[in-house]
């Protein structure tokens, strides 16, 4: 019971933050399950492995509900997604294969590098230059490459990567944040495949997982996330979100830290 409650904990959390902050919930889900995982005695070889794969999996509910609600407001460039969800799909198999041969002790390193850049992030905001443009299909295709491989490899949906590359390009923000939201799908979805084939058959994974997909958790974290992604965006237009944004990147360089030693 009280894994289970921790399991519903973080969910509630990761669907607040990414409502509040438009921060994936991957940035809270996985370090958060390393760190559980720890204490409930999963074998430590796997830890790593097992918090990014159950992440995508249940990135593929949030986004699916995140993306609907998007394109309801006709936010969602369809042609963009397009564009780059070719690139997107190969780059999550490419970051999943990668993850199977990286030793847990860099994965969990990496996904603190990973932090550190979003902790720094939140605290100062990078200027955006509308005066770019779009690449063509080549540059799409490797742009999205990108994006999806470092995703998988860290267990998010992208959206930290897909809003600055597309608003730099002169794409509105809100429907920067509607497509990634949209291109996010693709990249749990791959991602959590790939996790699934590169972890079967390993030893010491625990019963109720296929792969490096913990099903117990994904199941919780998604009864609580759903519902409170929205209550986090409405909370969006009436707290001072810039001063929590700021307490947010300490946390999240702490967490950093916490992960590094």
């Amino acid at each position: 019971m009280l894994e289970l409650l921790a399991y519903l904990l973080i969910g509630a959390a990761s669907g607040m933050l990414a409502g509040l902050f438009g921060v994936g919930g991957g940035v809270i889900v996985v370090p958060a399950l390393i760190l559980l995982f720890g204490q409930i005695g999963m074998v430590e070889d796997w830890i790593p492995h097992l918090a990014v794969g159950t992440s995508l999996a249940a990135i593929v509910g949030t986004g699916a509900a995140s993306t609907y609600a998007h394109y309801g407001r006709g936010a969602v460039r369809w042609d963009l997604v397009a564009r780059l969800a070719p690139g997107i799909v190969l780059g999550a198999w490419l970051g999943a294969a990668l993850a199977g041969i990286i030793p847990e002790l860099w994965l969990t390193r990496l996904f603190a590098v990973f932090l550190t850049y979003v902790g720094i992030r939140m605290l100062a905001p990078r200027k955006i230059h509308h005066e770019r443009t779009l690449p063509g299909s080549g540059g799409m295709w490797a742009a999205g490459g990108g994006i999806g491989m470092l995703s998988a490899l860290v267990g998010i949906g992208g959206g930290t990567l897909t809003v600055p590359f597309l608003s730099n390009r002169g794409i509105d923000m809100r429907k920067a944040v509607g497509t990634s939201a949209a291109c996010g799908l693709p990249i749990a979805i791959a991602g959590a495949i790939g996790f699934m084939v590169v972890g079967w058959g390993r030893e010491g994974l625990p019963g109720a997982s296929t792969g490096f997909v913990y099903w117990p958790a994904v199941g919780a974290i998604l009864l609580a996330s759903m519902p409170t992604a929205p209550l986090g965006a409405s909370l969006a237009h009436r707290l001072p979100v810039a001063l929590l944004k700021r307490l947010f990147g300490v946390f999240l360089l702490l967490i950093a830290l916490r992960l590094v030693y």
